[in-house]
């Protein structure tokens, strides 16, 4: 199949699926005689793979890791329990840093009744004082680790 079909049976977009073969996460297809890249239900099935783990929130490094130890099924598993295990710390932690962002979210809309001008609005006058509280002043809670994806 082309890679266009690939995208549409996977769900994938077709830069995608370049973007996992340039990271070495998706083998190189066969190519036609007019240089088509040919991909077969193998490439299929590891597309799925890597859905599944981004889906779950997964870096590129842990995906890498997980197919790594799935394409050499005689190594013990202890290897993949362990990068879970990670994982869960991780999503604690954004867990955590989300209900302390939806407090200070809550608070700021106390500020204001949703009445009059924008001059009198209560969440506008205070994000323009400087910050002063250190928790306030976290950067934006990411989306995945800190390892570049």
């Amino acid at each position: 199949m082309k890679i266009g079909e690939l995208a549409s049976r996977t769900g994938c977009s077709v830069e995608t699926l370049r973007y996992y073969e340039r990271e070495g996460i998706l083998p190189e297809p066969a190519r036609s005689a007019g240089n088509y890249r040919l991909y077969g239900e193998v490439h299929a099935e590891r597309v799925d793979f890597i859905r599944h783990c981004r889906a779950l929130d997964m870096t590129l490094d842990e995906v890498r890791t997980l197919l790594g130890l799935h394409d050499h099924p005689e190594q013990p598993c202890d290897e993949a329990n362990a990068l879970i295990e990670e994982h869960l710390e991780h999503v604690a932690l954004r867990i955590d840093q989300l209900q302390r962002l939806e407090h200070q979210l809550l608070a700021l809309r106390q500020r204001c009744a949703g009445h009059g001008t924008t001059a009198e609005c209560g969440i506008l006058q205070e994000l323009a004082q400087p910050v002063k509280d250190r928790a306030v002043a976290e950067p934006h809670v990411p989306g995945t680790h800190d390892v570049r994806n």
